[in-house]
């Protein structure tokens, strides 16, 4: 570690943190293979030597990528690389992969920490770990947009969302973080197309697709970017072809007074979330779950695969 200590170590570390704030991808990854087997070892001298020290250092590495733009002191990056692992570790501790649904996402899709997205929009970084996300395949893919992009981050409303089990989440988690690293790594100096795009053409198709709702037409709005022959899962074992089924419901809600309310898009390659909060009608506080996240799998911008994962509500205390 004698790097850290002498002045041209320091000077070093500066260097890679002000080149990577600027944009510079092959700088963060020059970081963190630098401090990882630091990184590591207080890993393991928390939870110990195996998957769980490899995990913590993971996601570590995504926090950091997230959030090298809001390093103020550069000269600090190794012992906030170092208090990043500390955290994940005894939120580890504090949140065991079993967790209940209602410990997730009982009330609220919104969570209490900044927006991840929003801190990638902030710096060049974020095209090239869009472009590295799309490297993975769509299973690895999705498990990391819902972690790390959306509000569906426990791991037992991501088995849910995705309809896999909680068992696979972790392990689908694990891979996908092993081969994201090294994706960022052998894409950090090819071009990249403008994820802002992609997502701002979904989210358009999102909101036409809520006022068509709110006008009592949204099969016009399902014709123009979802196949008729679309695969519908959800709750309660919901399976659908085509949308006849979905746009009786969503009639239904609009003729109970329901309200949908879109809250985040994440897209990635072929793959799209859209989150939603709903409002049930006045009379009627309780008539429907609070938001839910629809999972839609793409077709040369087809939909062809949506998955409806709702949230649950509270019991009244």
């Amino acid at each position: 570690m004698a790097h850290l200590r002498t002045g041209t170590g320091t000077l070093a570390d500066v260097e890679l943190v002000h080149a990577a704030q600027a944009g510079d991808v092959s700088a963060l990854g020059t970081l963190l293979a630098r401090h990882r087997p630091v990184l590591l070892a207080v890993a393991i001298g928390l939870v110990g030597h195996g998957p769980d020290a490899e995990d913590a250092v993971q996601e570590a590495s995504l926090i950091a990528l997230r959030r090298i733009g809001d390093l103020r002191d550069p000269a600090a990056a190794g012992a906030w690389l170092r208090a990043i692992v500390r955290n994940e570790c005894r939120r580890q501790y504090r949140a065991p992969a079993l967790v209940p649904v209602d410990d997730g996402l009982a009330t609220l899709l919104a969570s209490a920490e900044p927006d991840p997205l929003e801190s990638l929009e902030r710096h060049a970084l974020r095209d090239w770990a869009w472009h590295a996300l799309e490297e993975l395949t769509p299973p690895l893919r999705l498990v990391l947009m819902l972690r790390y992009f959306t509000g569906v981050t426990a791991y037992q409303d991501i088995a849910v969302a995705c309809g896999v089990p909680v068992g696979t989440v972790r392990s689908r988690l694990s891979e996908a973080r092993r081969k994201l690293a090294w994706a960022l790594t052998a894409t950090a100096d090819t071009a990249h197309g403008d994820v802002r795009a992609v997502t701002a053409d979904r989210s358009r198709q999102a909101e036409e697709l809520l006022a068509a709702i709110e006008r009592g037409q949204p099969v016009s709005a399902l014709a123009a970017s979802w196949l008729p022959t679309v695969d519908l899962t959800g709750p309660g074992g919901l399976r659908a072809e085509g949308y006849d089924g979905l746009v009786r419901g969503l009639e239904q809600d609009l003729s109970d007074g329901v309200r949908h309310h879109l809250t985040n898009v994440v897209a990635s390659g072929n793959v799209t979330v859209w989150e939603f909060r709903l409002q049930s009608p006045p009379d009627d506080p309780f008539h429907c779950p609070p938001g839910g996240a629809w999972v839609l799998h793409q077709r040369s911008g087809w939909v062809e695969r949506a998955r409806l994962f709702q949230t649950r509500r509270q019991s009244p205390q």
